[in-house]
């Protein structure tokens, strides 16, 4: 489920395809840009031209005059279009170069009523036009550099250690759309077992109060064995709704026993902070990829955000031998 409640639900606007979901969006800005030009004299004039010939060199004196009227302007413009009034707190910037030269990045955070949601825009350097979506080198090899940033090392897996589709999700116990991916991946790994999958935790504290302690109580299990991990991984998925903060610690021992977990090792394990640290590892590995809801797959290097069967077997087809 999502890390945070969704602004654009909380703004009753559709959205999804503007600002978060990677949908290009192109809409010119020139009249914001206009109206905070200078006047037109001489002085200024001949001053004008001097910042344009070096304005293709970035020239740092003049970045922060360019940086704040963009930033005024992408807030006046994502305000006025989604009617986004005072209630919308709006974080826009620091606007920096990016890759592709011509274009300012320019991050956004949009909050309101306790939930919160981030984007990237993307603004002309002549400030006439702003898009959203994704900026690809085409001279890159986008997957391999997925994979090569996902550390799988000490994570929980299962299958083939040397397959050649591998899928990684980032998930949290207590995400009720973390288990329906579950259950779609109780239905579909045994048909494709040349497929390796690996579960990496991402528990959404602010949301999920238990998520944590489900997540380091899973680590403990794994460091006394896999097989009683992944018992344990479907149990709670199973009883997710009996489980609540005040039961939660109680709860998952138990499960954790009946796995086949020794007490004895555990209890030291969950008390230990390195424990917790590792769990803080995973997340970090999670932000580092723009990981910002669960689940979030990866399926040798290509990303699914929910339970979506269709695409989740697309992807494992595409990459099987024909």
């Amino acid at each position: 489920m999502p890390s945070r409640n969704s602004i654009f639900s909380l703004s009753g606007l559709a959205l999804a395809g503007a600002i978060l979901m990677g949908v290009m969006l192109v809409r010119p800005i020139r009249h914001e840009f206009a109206a905070a030009a200078p006047q037109n004299n001489p002085g200024a004039k001949q001053s004008g031209q001097t910042e344009s010939k070096s304005a293709g060199k970035s020239s740092p004196a003049e970045a922060p005059a360019a940086s704040g009227s963009i930033e005024k302007r992408v807030e006046d413009f994502l305000r006025k279009w989604y009617a986004w009034g005072p209630d919308f707190q709006l974080k826009i910037g620091p606007v920096k170069p990016s890759p592709a030269g011509d274009l300012y990045e320019v991050p956004v955070e949009v909050s309101a009523r306790g939930g919160s949601d981030t984007a990237l825009v993307y603004v002309t350097k002549d400030g006439h036009y702003m898009l959203r979506g994704d900026l690809q080198d085409l001279n890159s090899d986008p997957l391999g550099d997925t994979m090569r940033k996902l550390n799988l090392q000490g994570a929980a897996s299962k299958g083939p250690a040397d397959a050649k589709i591998v899928i990684v999700e980032f998930g949290d116990l207590e995400c009720p759309s973390c288990r329906q991916l579950d259950y779609v991946l109780r239905s579909v790994l045994p048909k494709y077992p040349q497929v390796r999958f690996v579960f990496k935790d991402f528990p959404l504290e602010t949301i999920h109060p238990w998520a944590m302690t489900a997540a380091i109580t899973g680590r403990c299990i794994l460091q006394q064995s896999s097989d009683a991990f992944w018992k344990y991984h479907d149990t709670v998925y199973d009883n997710q709704d009996l489980i609540s903060p005040e039961t939660a610690y109680n709860k998952l021992l138990g499960f954790a026993l009946q796995a086949g977990a020794s007490e004895e090792k555990l209890k030291p394990c969950i008390a230990d902070p390195k424990t917790q640290e590792l769990v803080r590892q995973s997340m970090a590995e999670g932000h580092a990829l723009d990981v910002t809801s669960t689940p979030t797959t990866f399926v040798d290097g290509r990303r699914l955000v929910g339970p979506d069967q269709a695409l989740l077997e697309q992807y494992i087809q595409f990459d099987s031998p024909h």
